[in-house]
């Protein structure tokens, strides 16, 4: 099956539209094939703003309908907790509060952009979609990231070489409880970073120790801008370390 013909099997449907890579090329793919789709972005803390900002564009550009869903994933004590099994509790909260309200606007079938890289059989999510009756097209058409990439350069989408950014919940080791505060300075440090030119980093943290996980191409940058980095994550922080295994 290839993904016209599984739009040609499901000619109306809903998207969890996160403003990754994969998301976006499958609302590309979705309306390329005349499908009646309308997208869901579900705004919470562990989502940095730029990807709220990318899914909104994207919709924009493609004339896709786009519903942003806050939702307090804060609220749910098995998401706090961070527990090894967080990803299938904050998924399930998600994916739940998307299908509501895509159900509620007249669409049955809910879609996500796992692809086909993805390994099903380590991640706790996966669980949440499949409980949910979530459908995948790229990972049921056999289309892996690499194929995503590259379709989504040839359609000249804007994501395309977009790096992968899990949640900012996964900044934090698990057992750790996640807060409001710990979030928000999470996501202070690496818009930081990011201002710096770095790419497709981490900055984990336990709370008061900022590590900084940056491909092994970036750290010449990381000691240029050693002085600065220090005293701005400082503020948040009360030490900043370097991860030199590297990624």
């Amino acid at each position: 099956m290839d993904l016209p013909d599984f739009f040609n099997q499901y000619p109306k449907a809903a998207l969890a539209l996160s403003g990754g890579v994969d998301s976006t090329y499958l609302l590309y793919a979705a309306k390329s094939c005349g499908c009646d789709l309308h997208a869901y972005f579900a705004a919470s803390p562990f989502q940095p703003a730029f990807e709220q900002a990318d899914a909104q564009r994207m919709a924009s550009l493609y004339d896709v309908p786009l519903t942003v869903l806050p939702l307090d994933v804060l609220s749910f004590p098995s998401v706090v907790r961070n527990a090894n099994d967080r990803c299938y509790h904050c998924k399930y909260a998600i994916f739940s509060r998307i299908r509501e309200a895509a159900q509620q606007d007249g669409y049955d079938v809910l879609l996500d952009g796992t692809n086909a890289s993805d390994q099903t059989d380590d991640r706790p999510g996966m669980q949440a979609l499949a409980e949910l009756g979530v459908r995948s097209p790229l990972r049921e058409c056999g289309i892996t990231k690499p194929m995503v990439r590259d379709f989504s350069r040839q359609a000249g989408i804007f994501t395309s070489d977009k790096p992968a950014y899990a949640c900012l919940a996964t900044r934090i080791p698990t057992g750790t409880p996640i807060t409001l505060a710990l979030l928000q300075k999470i996501e202070r440090g690496e818009n930081f970073l990011f201002s710096l030119g770095l790419t497709d980093f981490r900055l984990r943290t336990d709370g008061s120790q900022a590590k900084l996980q940056v491909p092994a191409a970036q750290m010449p940058r990381i000691l240029q801008s050693r002085e600065k980095i220090l005293q701005t994550l400082s503020a948040d922080f009360q030490s900043v370390v370097l991860d030199l295994s590297a990624r």
